[in-house]
């Protein structure tokens, strides 16, 4: 794609800002939510089973990974990058599941490739868990909404740029190199 030299704008989150607009995020997702359900089914209940924390662990446990998952179909999809250029992992240090390559994509693909998990891990969840009457379901559907706040971030600061500048992931850290386009492919 290209050689790339500095770049025109680095975009790096603020992770004890992002995690604390998270749970913040998760908790209204999880107001709103069960606000809807009382709507559907005209009265809230819940009980709290092993089997139901049980279902919670596992299950944000498996929403999580394909939230990265789908970050990776995201930046094959929308920004053409071939399967064995991506990487899915988990920073310990860091405290965060990730999925990064090292292929620049455009501005516009990387935008669509970030709020694809949003959609398909808290969105799809939450409409099936009110549609069955699943407690459980919207509760994790809350937790990765509020999990998509760093995806949020970037993106706000994505929208600023055009939507065919240059974007690098930093295989290690939450942030972003971006390139004018024109500037910096030879």
């Amino acid at each position: 794609m290209g050689n790339f030299g500095v770049p025109d704008k680095v975009i790096e989150i603020d992770l004890p800002k992002v995690a604390k607009r998270g749970l913040w995020l998760s908790f209204f997702s999880l107001l709103a939510l069960l606000v809807l359900k009382m709507v559907f089914e005209g009265r809230l209940s819940f009980s709290i089973t092993i089997w139901s924390v049980l279902y919670f662990v596992v299950g944000y446990v498996i929403l999580i990974v394909l939230h990265e998952l789908f970050h990776l179909l995201g930046f094959r999809i929308f920004g053409k990058v071939p399967w064995k250029r991506m990487i899915v992992g988990l920073n310990l240090k860091l405290g965060i599941a990730y999925a990064t390559t090292d292929v620049p994509m455009t501005n516009r693909a990387i935008r669509r490739a970030l709020l694809l998990p949003f959609w398909m891990t808290g969105v799809l969840p939450a409409v099936i868990g009110l549609v069955i009457g699943d407690g459980v379901l919207i509760t994790l559907a809350a937790f990765l909404i509020g999990g998509a706040a760093g995806d949020f971030a970037m993106h706000k600061e994505l929208q600023k740029l055009p939507d065919d500048w240059l974007v690098r992931d930093d295989p290690e850290l939450p942030r972003l190199y971006l390139f004018e386009p024109n500037k910096h492919i030879q």
